[in-house]
């Protein structure tokens, strides 16, 4: 079944399956095609050979005959004949509708049964000789069996199997299957859909309702008949019971009657015709003797066990029962009245006179629970009770979750796999659960949180799960959150990403085809959701009125293979222009988003920073604030002038040395540098270890400075003394690494603050800058200038990772 030319041009709804039978004709309408599969060529092997659909005809009566079935052919736009259990090709879609059509032959009772509520009660009578209605399957992907009965009897079944139109079915949906059931095996599973998987058995530590159920009515007809059959030949332990009767009642007279006798000889009477006892040649006969009989006795560990069976199974369908109300899914009849049934036939059970007995303290396995008939067959059942179900072509029908809400499970345990397999897990019991409920969810809120640790920098950061997040208008709950803390800052750096199961195929004519110059993405709106985070989401201090954006990019992860393709697109060439846009993200592609993350978890402060838009300003603000000589560091000629000046609290240079006299008006501290050649004795600091806070200044005459003797610079020579406020003591010296300082050199707060080595002081434009912020991150920085002192140095030779 090869690709067909043809394909897009079926955009009229036509007839895809025709059954005529003896008694009524069934016909299926609706569009074999849909824009998305065929823009993305979906469902298809490399060969474009198309992924065959599984369709299957079942008859339940002797009276019902086929005569004919007719499947569509999108390759030859017609209908053509079909046999039992032949492939045929995808034709049935999620979201999209279908019409059922039943027209009668004869006059025969006929109603319309599916599993699910809702697409049961969309096909109803139209007339006599009509049954018809619309089914859509909405995000539900799978089989689905459609029933027609007689009198409640099932007459006729037809299962379908309906696929996706954003992700290919074997290679991507099967995939995300797999992906969430290896974390969490029953995460996926939900609870009498419009589709349905089919599951088998497995170990498991949680199970929940939905597994339960779907075992327990598979198995239930044949427990009752098991325990109905234990009840025709249970098992019994036999034992005597003695007790006093009067002579002429007692059945079985034995050694220990006479024994009684002659312990209570009270009950003798002389009888000396017929005595039975002589006692000194004269005749008596007993009133009462003691009398044994056996007893039969259903209170057998075996009869205890199963009793303990029926009363789990009771416990178990209130609690299913009780849900089920809560959540208002018994508006079905059809349901309610299925385990109503089951209930009523357990308390029926229960009443059984050979299980009239105790309650069981322990269990241990005998031969009759193996091999009896009854009993082995209700341990059998026990046992699998107790198991979860896996995906695999097995016995149980289970329906799972819609795909939209797989894949947003798929997006949070994708993205946790990728952190893991990098970064250290702080905590192992990571992922929440919610087993309150029929169904397995993912918790959400702070619950559903994974804190990881980076190898590399010791830095920590999160993933939140649908987290809660108030600001002074709304509650924003996006689906993932990443939490990221550098260690030179306090700020919270977050992103958002958002996993929307959506996608547009840019189909020719339409404005989205013309915008995006014809390459698929996300929905508009989408996007515009991830502005919407960006800006709503605020955080102010405590105490504080003043609030400030905490997220600094937000991004869609939506169903699209072509990651290569998708590069082109305006809405990822966004993220880099305004840190918001969108990520293709499927189990084969990853490679864009997995990139991205280690790039913003390896990003500086500044340059996290820097990804968010600034206002219109910004730019001038901090190339003055990064770049501002506002710091001067003097060198110490010897080791007097340092102990007077951290004295005094001063510092003061000869005038000449400020060749730029506009800089007097910008500095606002001074930094003090311990030359090796001074100060290079063992146990003598070398390098920059104090530094203060101007808070004065003036141009004076050097013989105006009396705090510190000169013997080689004349009186009148001008000098600027600095006043500061208090000398403060670096927490990491700045080391010479090589460099020195002559006299005095000028640098940034900025700089000043996060260098480890002299040359570093030199860094001045945003090039070097994010050469050395990047290093940083990385390790120690090797910075090596065009001189030895910083302040005859003119530029920056490099700037590397030491030993690099």
């Amino acid at each position: 079944m090869t690709d067909s030319l043809h394909f897009g041009s079926l955009k009229k709804s036509v007839i895809l399956l025709h059954i005529e039978t003896n008694l009524f004709d069934l016909y299926l309408e609706g569009k074999p095609y849909h824009p998305t599969v065929d823009m993305l060529r979906l469902h298809r092997t490399e060969e474009r050979v198309w992924e065959q659909a599984n369709l299957h005809v079942s008859i339940h009566s002797d009276q019902l005959q086929v005569l004919s079935i007719a499947v569509f052919n999108p390759n030859r736009g017609e209908l053509e004949p079909w046999q039992n259990e032949q492939a045929c090709f995808p034709i049935f879609y999620e979201t999209q509708t279908y019409n059922l059509l039943v027209e009668k032959k004869a006059d025969i009772d006929l109603s319309f049964y599916h599993e699910n509520y809702s697409l049961r009660e969309a096909v109803l009578p139209k007339g006599k000789r009509v049954l018809s209605g619309n089914l859509n399957f909405q995000n539900e992907i799978g089989f689905s069996e459609l029933e027609l009965r007689s009198s409640a009897s099932s007459l006729f079944r037809i299962r379908l199997e309906v696929f996706p139109v954003k992700m290919d079915y074997k290679r991507d949906y099967q995939v995300i299957l797999q992906d969430v059931n290896h974390q969490i095996h029953n995460l996926t599973f939900d609870f009498l859909r419009k589709t349905y998987q089919l599951t088998g058995l497995k170990e498991t530590k949680h199970q929940s309702l939905t597994e339960y159920f779907t075992i327990l009515r598979y198995l239930f007809d044949q427990l009752i008949k098991a325990v109905q059959r234990i009840e025709g030949s249970p098992h019994t332990q036999m034992h005597q019971s003695q007790r006093i009767v009067p002579a002429e009642r007692a059945k079985k007279i034995n050694t220990k009657t006479l024994q009684c006798l002659s312990k209570n000889p009270q009950q003798l009477v002389k009888d000396p015709a017929n005595g039975m006892v002589r006692v000194r040649g004269e005749k008596y006969v007993p009133t009462h003797v003691l009398d044994t009989r056996r007893v039969v006795n259903y209170d057998t560990q075996e009869n205890r066990f199963v009793r303990w069976v029926f009363l789990r199974i009771e416990q178990k369908l209130k609690d299913l029962w009780q849900l089920l109300k809560d959540q208002k899914r018994l508006e079905d009849p059809l349901l309610a009245q299925t385990m109503t049934r089951m209930q009523k036939e357990v308390r029926r059970v229960l009443q059984f006179d050979f299980l009239q007995v105790g309650t069981m303290k322990q269990m241990s396995v005998s031969l009759v629970m193996q091999m009896a008939p009854g009993y082995r067959e209700v341990y059998k059942y026990y046992l699998m009770l107790l198991k979860g179900l896996i995906l695999q072509d097995d016995l149980f029908r289970l329906s799972l979750k819609d795909l939209a809400t797989l894949y947003e499970y798929w997006c949070f345990l994708k993205i946790h796999q990728l952190l893991s397999n990098k970064y250290e897990l702080v905590r192992q019991d990571i992922i929440k659960l919610d087993y309150s409920g029929v169904f397995v969810k993912l918790k959400k809120s702070a619950a559903s949180t994974v804190t990881y640790r980076n190898p590399k920098n010791g830095e920590i950061f999160k993933l939140f799960y649908n987290q809660a997040l108030r600001g002074p208008t709304l509650t924003q709950k996006p689906d993932n959150v990443l939490t990221l803390r550098k260690m030179e800052t306090s700020t919270e750096y977050k992103y958002v990403f958002d996993a929307k199961y959506r996608l547009n195929p840019a189909e020719p004519g339409t404005p989205y085809y013309a915008t995006y110059d014809g390459l698929p993405g996300p929905e508009e709106d989408d996007v515009n959701t991830m502005h919407r985070y960006r800006d709503a989401i605020v955080h102010a201090e405590k105490d504080s009125e003043q609030f400030e954006r905490t997220m600094f990019g937000a991004y869609v992860l939506f169903p699209y293979p072509d990651e290569k393709k998708y590069k082109e697109h305006r809405l990822y060439k966004s993220i880099k222009a305004v840190n918001v846009g969108a990520f293709p993200f499927l189990p084969g592609s990853t490679k864009l988003l997995e990139e991205f993350l280690d790039e913003i978890i390896l990003d500086s402060p500044e340059n996290a920073y820097e990804r968010a838009v600034r206002p219109r300003g910004s730019k001038e603000y901090y190339d003055n604030k990064y770049t501002g000589k506002n710091v001067l560091v003097g060198c110490m000629s010897r080791e007097e002038q340092l102990e007077i000046a951290l004295r005094n609290k001063f510092y003061h240079t000869p005038l000449e040395n400020i060749t730029n006299h506009k800089l007097l008006t910008q500095l606002e501290y001074v930094a003090l540098y311990q030359s090796k050649k001074f100060f290079g004795k063992s146990n003598e600091i070398v390098g920059v270890k104090y530094y203060g806070k101007i808070k004065d200044w003036k141009i004076v005459k050097r013989g105006e400075i009396t705090v510190i003797s000169s013997k080689h610079n004349p009186p009148d020579k001008l000098y600027v003394v600095f006043e500061i406020e208090e000398w403060e003591t670096r927490k990491e010296i700045i080391l010479p690494g090589g460099h020195g300082v002559r006299s005095i050199a000028f640098t940034s707060k900025y700089i000043f603050d996060r260098a480890q080595e002299i040359a570093e002081l030199k860094l001045e434009n945003e090039e070097e800058l994010l050469l050395w912020r990047e290093a940083r991150r990385r390790g120690r920085v090797e910075v090596k200038l065009d001189h030895e002192h910083l302040d005859y140095a003119k530029k920056v030779m490099s700037v590397s990772l030491k030993g690099q």
